[in-house]
């Protein structure tokens, strides 16, 4: 997406964007739903590792979540968790160039982010090998590469799991912001993009059916996933502020960051995708596989869970 700038803008110490507090209200929603989930599928596929797709608003408190559902399995359950990001499977910095400047036009595919930007014959090698059990190395990504434009980390950098002497990985957590999200029909682009909304309307109707074409090569991963959670914000739009409380806390405290102004224009690089998939990951992504694998928490304005919903 846009590239960080080096200069701090004047809201550096601002009280108008205050340090986002962390606050783990929901976990004690998810870890049982998982563990849950998790008997059934070992009672049925004992030798199968466990996927968990988990699908967070940026600034929604997904970090957390993560790290806490990570430590109880591995910790409290003895399960060998693997953690992994759709960050780390964007497009090489050299690929991203030429995405861009074969649709020098489209403005959603000139940085890294939406659907699209993302190496999916990587995520197809991933996922079949992780099912597997196989031995495979675990893509990394830099964003801070090539001055924030981002670039893939050297493979003889990446680790490598389900090695000879390594246990076997039981459980994969797969997180993302736009993990869950699969494509619509292209009369349903057509009506989104023509109704009143955020961003779409300022962008061409054949740029965004591009990016809808892309996203069906992301059910390889969305169709691995055994549980899924989904953060979702009471109103979508909330990701822009909590971005900007993100980037003033991080200019506090490095001195340097993005101005608030180029963090609107970051956000409204990802916002055309959650306003077309969101809707899809709400009713449910994985109910060919049947009821109740898929939870969804929404949260308030202030992070906090107001419901829950079982799907």
């Amino acid at each position: 997406m846009t590239a960080p700038l080096t200069s701090p803008s004047s809201a550096d110490t601002s009280p108008q964007h205050p340090a986002p507090k962390i606050i783990d209200d929901k976990s004690p929603h998810c870890i049982p739903f998982i563990l849950s989930q998790l008997s059934s599928h070992q009672a049925a596929h004992p030798e199968k590792p466990f996927f968990i797709g988990l699908n967070g608003v940026q600034g929604a408190g997904k970090t957390t979540l993560v790290s806490a559902l990570a430590s109880t399995l591995r910790e409290k359950e003895g399960l060998e968790t693997l953690v992994c990001s759709i960050d780390d499977l964007y497009l090489t910095h050299a690929d991203q160039v030429a995405l861009a400047a074969a649709h020098a036009e489209n403005p959603l595919v000139q940085h890294r982010g939406e659907p699209g930007t993302h190496d999916m014959q990587l995520a197809r090698d991933l996922f079949s090998a992780l099912q597997q059990g196989k031995e495979t190395k675990i893509p990394a990504y830099d964003k801070s590469a090539h001055n924030g434009q981002g670039d893939r980390v050297p493979s003889s950098q990446w680790k490598t799991v389900n090695g000879l002497d390594q246990p076997k990985i039981r459980v994969v957590i797969f997180e993302g912001w736009c993990v869950g999200f699969r494509s619509i029909s292209p009369e349903e682009i057509k009506r989104k993009q023509a109704a009143p909304s955020t961003t779409l309307h300022k962008h061409r109707l054949q740029d965004l059916l591009f990016v809808n074409e892309k996203l069906k090569d992301y059910d390889v991963m969305t169709d691995a996933f055994d549980a899924f959670i989904h953060i979702d914000a009471e109103e979508t739009g909330y990701v822009y502020e909590w971005r900007l409380e993100q980037e003033a806390a991080l200019r506090r405290e490095k001195g340097s960051g993005m101005t608030d102004e180029k963090i609107r224009e970051f956000v409204d690089g990802y916002y055309p995708a959650y306003e077309l998939f969101t809707e899809g990951v709400r009713a449910g992504v994985l109910k060919a596989k049947g009821e109740g694998k898929q939870l969804r928490l929404v949260v308030k304005r202030d992070r906090r869970v107001k419901d829950v919903i079982t799907i």
